[in-house]
């Protein structure tokens, strides 16, 4: 048997069997040319996509940007209206203890008045029963010299005393009428103080509403716990600096001895329970580095000891931060305020109000952010207060 006889193939012309072989790699080239041209169209998509996230993850951020400005523009528009608030609320406490002695001086000047009508209607009757012919009938009869003057002298001195008496009577009539007049401008006062203070709380209700519309806002805008972690990072980041830029600033102008001798011998610097303690799991690998206590909107915030204002702003996270200088390298810090009571630069002693309880800074619920800081560490509240 031959070999073509076995292998029919090899009966096929040469020429035959080569251009088949071209064909075939013709065909493979081809192939390869559109698994190419598709291998950069799913390229060329992919980096459209990647383009596309990028800018939807721009104009997030900016988003996040632009709703922390407005935030910080919110909490800061509430800070207002509460001090404003605040301010009234003094006011009023001023001209209600006023008008409650202008009320007493009043009560006075009625019963002296009536003291006043007394006198002169008993003054009045003694003239009256004397007779008013009395004066004139001792110099005409020209009786015994020495008692003519002793009986002129008698007569003048009941005339200077209605006189006096009219007089007294007179003037406690005008400072009546003062005091009910300063008692009217008083009350008109009140009157106006209460009207702004209801405006005041109006505007205020406004300004809470908007805050609880951009804080929703944010929150609708971080989806995942790793950008909640991101944040918190980010916000403790910019405190961290804060804190920093602040120590290096600490100029003492007056005596400060610092915290270290007086571990459990300091107040808390509100009423209130810790929520969230020291050291406590916040998010991911992030600890408390203070406490955070609970207590309702507007109650008094106390420096814990004597010291000096270091920081009084809104900061990012933190709301409207109050920070005091105690020496020695220790600082307390006070956050999530509604209004801050006291400046940069301002002496503060031991328990004084320095601010008043917030949600400022992305608080859902109100309370009080507080620190101690040594050496720019935090440590544990909880070992100076009790």
């Amino acid at each position: 048997m031959t070999s073509a006889t076995l292998f029919p193939f090899l009966r096929i012309p040469g020429s035959l069997w080569l251009s088949g072989a071209l064909f075939c790699l013709l065909i493979g080239n081809a192939n390869a040319s559109n698994d190419d041209a598709k291998t950069q169209q799913e390229l060329d998509a992919l980096k459209q996509q990647i383009a596309a996230q990028k800018q939807t993850l721009d104009q997030s951020n900016q988003q996040q940007q632009e709703l922390q400005n407005r935030l910080k523009q919110d909490d800061l528009a509430i800070a207002r209206n509460a001090q404003k608030i605040n301010q009234i609320s003094d006011e009023k406490q001023l001209v209600e203890s006023k008008l409650a002695d202008l009320r007493q001086q009043q009560q006075d000047l009625s019963k002296e008045k009536q003291k006043q009508e007394r006198v002169l209607a008993e003054q009045i009757r003694s003239a009256y029963y004397a007779g008013h012919h009395d004066y004139l009938k001792l110099l005409l009869n020209q009786q015994d010299p020495n008692q003519v003057g002793r009986n002129l002298t008698y007569y003048q001195y009941l005339n200077d005393a209605r006189i006096e008496s009219i007089e007294d009577f007179k003037s406690v009539i005008q400072r009546l009428l003062d005091v009910e007049q300063e008692q009217q401008a008083q009350a008109d006062k009140l009157a106006k103080l209460i009207d702004q203070q209801q405006q005041q709380k109006e505007a205020l209700e406004t300004n809470r509403q908007q805050r609880q519309a951009t804080l929703k806002s944010i929150n609708s805008k971080i989806l995942s716990s790793k950008q909640r972690l991101t944040k918190l990072e980010d916000e403790e980041k910019s405190l961290i600096q804060a804190l920093a830029r602040l120590q290096a600033m600490q100029q003492q102008a007056w005596e400060l001895t610092g915290l270290s001798k007086l571990k459990n011998k300091l107040q808390w610097p509100v009423k209130g329970h810790v929520t969230h303690a020291f050291g406590q799991r916040k998010q991911g690998y992030l600890r408390w580095k203070g406490v955070l206590m609970s207590a309702p909107v507007g109650r008094p915030v106390y420096t814990i000891h004597n010291g000096t204002v270091l920081f009084a702003d809104w900061l990012k996270g933190y709301g409207l931060v109050v920070v005091v200088d105690h020496g020695d390298g220790y600082m307390s810090l006070y956050g999530h305020n509604q209004t801050l009571l006291k400046n940069v630069g301002d002496r503060v002693e031991i328990g004084e109000p320095i601010a008043l309880v917030g949600q400022s800074g992305g608080q859902n619920q109100a309370g009080l952010y507080f620190e101690i800081r040594h050496k720019g560490k935090p440590v544990n509240p909880k070992l100076w207060c009790k």
